[in-house]
């Protein structure tokens, strides 16, 4: 009796099951995140080129895929430098202020973001072992004069030498300005879940934009993106 030869599994795309192809919701997501745009205002674009989209259908896109999209390029990424730039801002989710831990490094990549419904040593700390997480123990790290960083920094970070000087930390404030001006198209925001994965998308644009990932290297700036979503959605 011949034995029947098992065959492995067939991978799964998380494109499957969508009646969109997958190219078109990437080029959806991509747009949502690199632009000031509403989802009304996606919406309205992907009609003039006679796609019939609703804004919900935007909305569920950039929150399923935006996470896996960052999770693709994870391999891609560079090593964050030694030097951090860390700070808070903040934005109303359902009429509430709610805090968004950034890190930065000196040569502009974001390394890390977290939305917390609190500004606290827990929320800190949280955010510190997230940073960590990729792969570079910096040997100085710059905050603001805010009382949880010394004792967290010196706990997890007992070799870096900790500068707390606003005036230094004007990079990391610039650039809350670029996320805030993203994010200023959603008003009305409802869920903390969709701050961290628009910023977390935000984030990942712009790296890719700068040149932090292994990611559509050999293509002109300009159309750098577009190339890399690109590749990004094969791997998805």
């Amino acid at each position: 009796m011949r034995r029947r030869r098992v065959r492995p599994p067939v991978p799964t795309s998380e494109f499957a099951g969508f009646r969109f192809p997958p190219e078109m919701i990437v080029l959806t997501v991509r747009w949502y995140l690199r632009f000031a745009l509403s989802y009304r205002d996606v919406e309205e674009l992907l009609a003039e080129r006679g796609l019939e989209v609703d804004h919900v259908t935007v909305y569920r896109w950039v929150q399923r895929f935006t996470p896996l999209l960052a999770d693709a390029a994870q391999p891609c990424r560079h090593r964050p430098g030694d030097r951090w730039f860390v700070d808070e801002t903040y934005v109303k989710v359902s009429g509430r202020w709610t805090y968004l831990y950034r890190a930065v490094d000196q040569h502009g990549q974001v390394i890390d973001v977290l939305a917390s419904a609190h500004r606290d040593q827990a929320s800190a700390r949280r955010f510190f072992i997230r940073a960590l997480s990729h792969g570079r123990r910096p040997v100085e790290v710059t905050t603001d004069k805010a009382p949880v960083y010394p004792r967290l920094i010196d706990e997890l970070l007992p070799e870096a030498c900790h500068v707390d000087a606003a005036r230094e930390n004007n990079r990391i404030e610039a650039d809350h300005g670029r996320l805030k001006a993203r994010l200023r198209p959603m008003p009305g925001l409802k869920r903390l879940r969709s701050v961290q994965t628009v910023s977390t998308g935000h984030a990942l644009v712009q790296n890719i934009r700068l040149g932090h990932y292994e990611l559509a290297t050999d293509i002109d700036p300009q159309h750098r993106l577009a190339a890399a979503f690109t590749e990004l959605t094969q791997a998805v």
